[in-house]
């Protein structure tokens, strides 16, 4: 009697197709597994790029309020300042009371917290670990950093206002007016951070906008305050001169030593790009045969 192999039941031939798919599929993705990783890693670097791109333009849109805060406020201390140049100490203008109470104070709340969102998102896309998510730390450590922009704001808040609303007697317009005046230069340092971002610190603009950042720091910040202020005034007058002048001479200083590493470093590149030829040593005709 001739015996047949046994047919496969249903289950046995779903069981065959099923394993032989499976052995298929695992063929081809151990073939083009590299290929699956090349996707995989260049969905995170778009994902990165995306996430850099949306810090960006956090930090952009920051540096964009500040500038139009300052032209804002120059303005305003320009409309002062010849308005009031009759009598320095008893001449008003309306504008600067409320140029004070309705932007000056709302920018400085607003400008504290925008400035820890771009330190908080600059550090947490380099990989900190502590920048996972807000804390007390990450607070911290932005005061830390920007221990003497934070103190230069909160003096504004605590400080300028008063004395701006309930202790000048109603005289000094002139000189809050000067005060405005030394935001002339923040739009420069603003259009400066950004072009650094966007990594175009070499081009011949943030060259020109450099020199625009140090000669309108020192025009409006520093050579402004023995312009207004007499040495004849009463000393407590001229010691609080002395110390809104004693920040702005610190970051002059700072800013001065940025830009002449920046031009050492562009000097260093450029004596790299074209170094001086060397002569080919001359060949030795009499030694030929």
């Amino acid at each position: 009697m001739k015996t047949t192999a046994a047919q496969p039941t249903i289950l046995n031939r779903w069981s065959i197709k099923k394993n032989k798919a499976c052995t298929e599929k695992e063929t081809r993705v151990r073939i083009f597994w590299p290929h699956f990783n090349i996707i995989k890693s260049d969905k995170k670097i778009k994902m990165t790029k995306k996430h850099h791109k949306g810090i960006l333009k956090v930090i952009h849109s920051g540096q964009l309020v500040s500038s139009i805060h300052a032209v804002m406020a120059t303005a305003a201390g320009i409309i002062v300042v010849s308005s009031c140049k009759g009598n320095v100490i008893m001449d008003r203008h309306w504008l600067t009371t409320y140029f004070v109470i309705w932007y000056g104070v709302p920018y400085m709340s607003y400008d504290i917290f925008a400035m820890y969102l771009s330190h908080y998102y600059r550090f947490r896309v380099k990989g900190h670990k502590d920048y996972k998510s807000h804390s007390l730390r990450t607070v911290n450590s932005f005061v830390r950093k920007e221990f003497l922009l934070v103190l230069h704001h909160i003096a504004l808040l605590t400080i300028l206002l008063p004395v701006t609303l309930f202790f000048r007697k109603d005289q000094g317009d002139y000189f809050i007016g000067c005060l405005f005046l030394t935001e002339l230069s923040t739009p420069f340092v603003s259009v400066g951070k950004i072009l650094i971002q966007l990594g175009m610190q070499d081009c011949w603009l943030h060259k020109v906008n450099g020199g625009m950042v140090l000669l309108s720091f020192f025009m409006c910040r520093i050579a402004l305050f023995p312009y207004i202020v007499p040495f004849h005034l009463p000393l407590s007058t001229n010691l609080g001169n002395l110390c809104i002048l004693s920040p702005q001479v610190y970051w002059f200083v700072l800013l001065c030593r940025k830009g002449f590493r920046l031009y050492k470093r562009q000097r260093d590149v450029q004596n790299q790009a074209s170094p001086l030829s060397s002569p080919e040593p001359l060949l030795d005709i009499s030694k030929a045969d």
